[in-house]
């Protein structure tokens, strides 16, 4: 049966398996497939003539070619003159790897990597038989990783707009553009539906309505792809499909990213598996595995769910790839050994910088026996049936680039109507929108001029935080889409990021919201905001204040609590993440000279908007399917500004850095004589060269920051002014995890406040190339003059020549009493 997402099929399921979910609650957990909803992919996938030439294939390919097809490497760890030795499947670019260390690659730079990567790959082996590599690549909102491409907003905006159609088209538009660089995999659509707004992902959900996911499956599955027909390879311009995150990673425990789902059997597949069968009805050529598990059970190596539900009750006969080296995250795996995830049900690891450990380990498990030949088989037959469907083994499937249907003037059009749609009014007190013909508008507000906080995540890089205006030549910041608009209907429009002007406005447009941020590191503790800019508050009241009525446009990845925000705006705009086309909000906010806008607002909110800064959302201030329209207006009075939280609690004030970057509200420099500069994307220096930072893997994709100096430099956190007096009597400690790389020419000095002490001889008793903790108590700080009371500057890190550390955590904690290092001088 085909369960959707309704109250009496959720309570159905809840009668099934509520026992079985009792009995096991926090244990492994056993399926019922019954409950499942049932698919099967088409018999396109698996005609009899692919499988008879797979079969052929298979007889003939040696045990080495059969493992290289498990195993997919990074193009940042490995050459096509690598695959002369090593016959690997499957090649990746992650978030920050372009070709030839160039994240800003044309489209005929891609082709030719893929190019060479594909030639390598095509030389016959001693046998005769050669196997294409298949080119994978995370295009999710457009193929968002080439700059001048057309980047739609982010899926929680598509689901705001709540049009299947538009979703096809904009899969068919993504399609042609990706493999217009010659690549011919992607790893979308994410139907993930996110449940505790703070998981960092959750702009990649479409809507919080399993039923509304589930079209969106299936449209954007036939945009990609086309319609699967047997015995015969997609088109040209059409791509494989991925699936993901099998499953619920958009259900874990307090939001957090490649957590642990601890809900029952029927929550599972009421709410987080309804995607999937649909997708997979479509055609999908591959699934995903999700890093989170079920009740402590790491998806990457749990049977039940990958085998037993995914392969044999959804009928899915594509290939199952993993993510980032998340098979080492399986209990007894690492990054390099991990049968457990091939019996599991896994096709392809992901081993971006693994692969080469990986396929020695593999390899002789697999002539060992430990994984039997019928399982290595049935991998490779599915990783087989999908290079057959995409052509690869055909010469019809020439890898060459097309720059013309990159960011096409239709492809355009297309990203600058679903920017319209998207955008939900919450509030339009006095029908202020839209902005009358004539006006003079002022734009303001951080977010205003930045295609970065616009385009947000997976936007040219992994974060998105580096993206300029000139990454996107054919597109438009919010204020030139507005300031264009305003012309064209006879007034002036003026930006001013700070709100300041000399001739009083009729009317401001103030842009604000969320910073970039992808995966992990977009997890935050509480829904309420907190801006980019502390004084957005404070503007916005000043501008009401002076008589200037005022439009807040939002932008951000979740809904987030606001009521202050709402309450000094007239009128307030959800925005999302657009892309790169800001003239859409232009179409909806400002009228023409006929007084008309070019369209009206038609989004409604795809989760509940919250009342309070409490998660999951409890209380809604607008509930989902909420969106006003200009032939519907309605009044918002004044909103309760109670977060319903302690929310100096919930930020922990006391926790700087993890997860790769600076906690909210902490922000990271580096500096030298002179100057300082934000510590904001993968890559930075400090204004005279003395340090640099990049982003390295550690323990997780991009979890450290990576410092190197040439002279005298430091490493600051800053932020708030923390009260961290209370810890004194408890003997707290600041902690570093850190690894030395290399050890300098001079002194190193830890601070907090403005008290420092000397950790040389730690640095040098640290075991080079080990993640190490170096615990500081604060008593140590407070006796060198620190005013514990009031520390805006946590940390700060000073170092000379030569030394390289990488800094994966900083915090204070409790811990056993522990002697000052020596003091700094």
């Amino acid at each position: 049966m085909r369960l959707k997402s309704t109250g009496a099929a959720l309570a159905f399921l809840l009668a099934a398996t509520a026992g079985a979910a009792v009995a096991t609650e926090d244990k492994a957990m056993r399926v019922h497939p019954e409950i499942w909803p049932a698919a099967r992919s088409p018999h396109a996938i698996s005609d009899a003539s692919t499988e008879r030439r797979i079969d052929a294939l298979l007889e003939r390919m040696t045990i080495e070619q059969k493992v290289g097809q498990l195993i997919q490497a990074d193009i940042s760890a490995i050459t096509p003159e690598d695959l002369e030795t090593y016959p690997l499947g499957s090649i990746l670019a992650g978030g920050n790897s372009g070709p030839y260390g160039n994240e800003r690659s044309t489209a005929a730079d891609w082709a030719r990597l893929v190019g060479e990567f594909r030639a390598a790959s095509l030389r016959p082996r001693a046998n005769g038989v050669a196997v294409p590599i298949i080119f994978g690549v995370d295009a999710v909102h457009g193929h968002n990783n080439i700059p001048g491409a057309t980047v739609f907003p982010h899926n929680i905006g598509l689901g705001a707009a709540r049009d299947p159609g538009l979703i096809r088209r904009i899969g068919e538009i993504t399609a042609s553009e990706i493999a217009a660089s010659g690549i011919e995999w992607t790893f979308a659509p994410t139907l993930a539906v996110p449940r505790d707004l703070r998981w960092g992902r959750s702009y990649e959900g479409y809507a919080a309505d399993p039923h509304l996911v589930a079209r969106y499956a299936e449209a954007m599955t036939l945009g990609l792809q086309g319609s699967l027909v047997p015995e015969q390879t997609i088109a040209k311009d059409r791509v494989a499909a991925t699936a993901k995150h099998f499953l619920a990673d958009g259900g874990t425990e307090l939001g957090k990213d490649q957590g642990d789902a601890k809900i029952g059997e029927a929550e599972l597949v009421a709410v987080h598996a309804q995607g999937y069968p649909a997708a997979i009805d479509a055609g999908a050529l591959t699934v995903m595995a999700s890093f989170s598990s079920w009740h402590g059970t790491k998806h990457h190596g749990n049977e039940d769910l990958l085998t037993t539900i995914l392969k044999k009750r959804m009928g899915f006969e594509g290939f199952v790839v993993g993510d980032w080296n998340g098979h080492g995250q399986v209990p007894g795996c690492s990054v390099t050994d991990c049968p457990k995830s091939i019996l599991a049900g896994l096709d392809m690891f992901m081993a971006p910088d693994s692969w080469k450990g990986l396929y020695a380990s593999t390899l002789e498990q697999a002539k060992a026996g430990t994984i039997p030949a019928a399982r290595l088989d049935d991998a490779v037959r599915r990783i087989l049936r999908v290079k057959f469907k995409l052509g690869l083994f055909d010469d019809g499937r020439a890898v060459q680039a097309d720059p013309s249907k990159i960011g096409a003037p239709d492809h355009l059009a297309v990203a600058r109507e679903a920017v319209a749609k998207s955008l939900v009014l919450l509030k339009n007190n006095g029908n202020l929108l839209p902005i009358r013909p004539g006006a003079r508008v002022l734009v303001a507000g951080a977010a205003a001029d930045n295609m970065a906080m616009q385009s947000g995540g997976w936007t040219i890089s992994w974060q998105g935080t580096d993206v300029t205006r000139d990454d996107f030549p054919n597109g438009q910041t919010i204020w030139e889409g507005v300031a264009k608009a305003v012309r064209e209907a006879g007034g002036k429009a003026t930006l001013s990021i700070d709100g300041s002007f000399a001739t009083k406005p009729d009317v401001a447009i103030y842009v604000f919201g969320e910073e970039p941020y992808a995966e992990f590191q977009g997890d935050v503790p509480t829904l309420d905001y907190q801006p980019v800019d502390p004084v957005d508050l404070a503007r916005l009241k000043s501008l009401k204040e002076a008589g200037i009525p005022v439009v807040a446009v939002f932008i951000s990845g979740r809904p987030l609590f606001t009521n202050p925000e709402i309450n000094a705006a007239d009128a307030f705009v959800a925005a999302w993440l657009p892309g790169s086309q800001g003239a859409g909000v232009a179409d909806v906010l400002v009228a023409r000279r006929d007084g008309k806008p070019a369209r009206d607002f038609s989004g409604t909110l795809p989760f509940a908007w919250p009342a309070t800064a409490v998660s999951p959302v409890s209380d809604a201030l607008f509930p989902i399917g909420y969106g006003l329209r200009y032939d519907a207006p309605a009044m918002v009075g004044i909103l309760s500004e109670d977060p319903g939280i302690d929310v100096a609690a919930a930020l922990n004030l006391e926790n700087f850095f993890a997860g790769g970057r600076a906690r909210t509200p902490w922000t990271m420099t580096i500096g030298d004589d002179g100057g300082v500069r934000p510590v904001e994307s993968a890559l930075a220096v400090s204004p005279n060269a003395m340090i640099s930072v990049r982003s390295v893997d550690v323990m997780a994709q991009e979890d450290g920051k990576q410092f190197r100096w040439s002279g005298p430099g430091t490493v600051q956190i800053a932020g708030p002014n923390a009260d961290l007096t209370r810890h004194l009597d408890q003997d707290m400690a600041l902690r570093l995890d850190i690894r030395v790389d290399a050890i300098g020419e001079d002194r190193v000095s830890v601070s907090l406040g403005n008290a420092a002490v000397d950790v040389t001889d730690w640095i040098g008793a640290a075991r080079a190339g080990n993640v190490s903790s170096l615990r500081i108590p604060l008593r140590c700080f407070a006796d060198r003059g620190a005013d514990l009371q009031r520390v805006g500057n946590p940390l700060t890190l000073a170092g000379h020549d030569r030394l390289v550390l990488t800094l994966l955590a900083a915090r204070v904690e409790a811990g056993t009493a522990s002697p000052c290092p020596s003091e700094a001088e």
